[in-house]
């Protein structure tokens, strides 16, 4: 599978170097190239430089082949952004979405975007422990 990252972040390294693991050819995208210094020197994927709502960056990153795109980036609006151009203007099958407002991941998911919300899922977490 051709899967585009976007965020090369904790979470868009460890999903970078964890998907190419498992087979997948990877592409990070990330505004600033020190970013990349997560993925560690021996990271076979391919990283791209600049702005993840650019549809010329996107390009670059291959976005018109990709099946999977996954918007990690620490900016709500940005992943929405780029998680909207991937499935409207790219077509991408598959777009998803870290949000960290879990409101709006409530109304963004209504309106058929996937969106993972770590703050939701560590409040459903707590709550799960508090009834054991």
């Amino acid at each position: 599978m051709r899967i585009v990252i976007l965020g090369c972040g904790r979470l868009g390294a460890y999903l970078a170097r964890r998907l190419t693991q498992e087979g997948h050819h990877v592409v990070v995208i990330d505004r600033e190239r020190e970013a990349f210094e997560g993925l560690g020197p021996d990271f076979p994927g391919e990283t791209v430089v600049g702005m993840g709502i650019d549809s010329e960056v996107l390009r670059r990153a291959g976005i018109e082949q990709a099946d999977v795109f996954i918007a990690v980036t620490g900016y709500d609006n940005t992943n929405i952004m780029a998680a909207e151009v991937a499935r409207e203007i790219f077509g991408v099958r598959q777009v998803i979405t870290r949000l960290n407002d879990p409101l709006r991941a409530e109304i963004f998911q209504e309106l058929g975007l996937t969106t993972i919300s770590p703050t939701a899922l560590a409040a459903e977490a707590i709550r799960r422990c508090l009834e054991e």
